[in-house]
């Protein structure tokens, strides 16, 4: 019996253990004419077998071939979605495919994952961050419907393909920033506890103290929606401790200037009483005063990379990396400094 790769056969292994040509099976898959009945058998018999890909019905085929990618973004298209949406749209109008984009909050509210395979002329799907359960994304993959998703909230199985940055390299990177100018008593403003973003970040942060024997404290650390006003209200309770911390990690940027206001508001000085870093760098980060340290994410290529595996799947490639990490880049700007004396 052919090998199987990663647990689904190849188009290879398929020809292999039907004894045809690559070709062949291609034009199975893509339910051609030319195929004589008792090869197409053969190749039919190994699919079973082998657990690769099922051939594709005519009507689906058409709709592959010429149907618009679905986006499917549950949130406000503004500085971290508004960059990536539209790297995605720039980059499927390169593959001359038309957007279907269904945005905004209010798309919280509606189920939309079980109809996406019976939606007339849409091909395949990218999801931002989705806010559906993992199993209704599982479904959906068994369906057998292409999609891909960005930034995932939660832990996705192997075989759903997805992007996102390398929030846990680059939260660590940031702390031993913080670490080599003296700080070791650091605040946490974290993301919502049931984002795969925010725990990664959190145990990027504890690994860079780790390294130099501080464990993180519970008291450092607070969590809410990555929100400016959030990031104030817990800026401000972390600055009210007794203790207070010599710096503060923001989730994101704006929760980062969250925290500046809140600084500002107690009379200290950034980065001279308190350092101050978020997550992104987006516009935003370069309109402060003084301009932001943050962690820079590709949020452009997130989305161009979405779109090339999304092409892949509807091509029906094996894909062997489907979970994709992108690299990130600390930026040292003005609002990290020297722990106070």
């Amino acid at each position: 019996m052919a090998r199987k790769v990663g647990g689904r056969a190849t188009v290879r292994d398929i020809a292999a253990d039907a004894g045809v040509s690559i070709a062949t099976v291609s034009r199975v898959l893509n339910d051609s004419d030319d195929v004589a009945p008792g090869t197409r058998d053969l190749v039919l018999a190994a699919i079973e077998r082998l657990g690769g890909l099922a051939p594709v019905p005519r009507a689906r085929r058409s709709r592959i071939a010429e149907g618009a990618v679905y986006v499917h973004c549950p949130y406000a298209l503004a500085d971290y979605f508004g960059l990536i949406v539209s790297s995605i749209a720039e980059t499927l109008d390169l593959h001359g495919r038309r957007l279907t984009l269904n945005a905004g909050e209010a798309v919280q509210r509606k189920s939309v994952l079980p109809g996406l395979p019976l939606m007339s002329g849409v091909a395949g799907a990218i999801m931002l961050l989705p806010p559906e359960p993992s199993e209704q994304l599982m479904t959906l993959r068994g369906a057998g419907f292409p999609f891909v998703v960005v930034d995932p909230r939660t832990t996705l199985p192997r075989d759903i393909a997805a992007v996102s940055a390398a929030h846990f390299t680059g939260a660590r990177r940031l702390t031993q920033h913080l670490v080599e100018l003296g700080h070791r008593r650091i605040g946490v403003i974290g993301g919502p506890g049931n984002w795969l973003a925010a725990d990664g970040r959190r145990a990027g942060h504890a690994a860079a103290l780790s390294e130099v024997g501080v464990l993180t404290s519970p008291e450092l650390v607070r969590s809410a929606e990555p929100t400016t006003d959030n990031g104030f209200r817990l800026a401000a309770e972390l600055l009210a401790l007794p203790d207070r911390p010599t710096a503060l990690l923001g989730f994101n940027d704006k929760m980062a200037v969250g925290a500046m206001a809140a600084a500002a508001r107690l009379g200290l000085r950034v980065p001279e009483d308190i350092s101050i870093a978020g997550f992104d760098d987006i516009d935003l980060a370069r309109a402060t005063s003084p301009l932001l340290t943050t962690v820079r994410q590709p949020l452009e290529e997130m989305g161009r990379m979405a779109v090339t595996l999304l092409m892949r799947l509807l091509e029906r490639h094996q894909l062997e990396a489907l979970h994709v990490e992108l690299a990130t880049e600390l930026i040292v700007r003005g609002s990290t400094g020297p722990v106070p004396a």
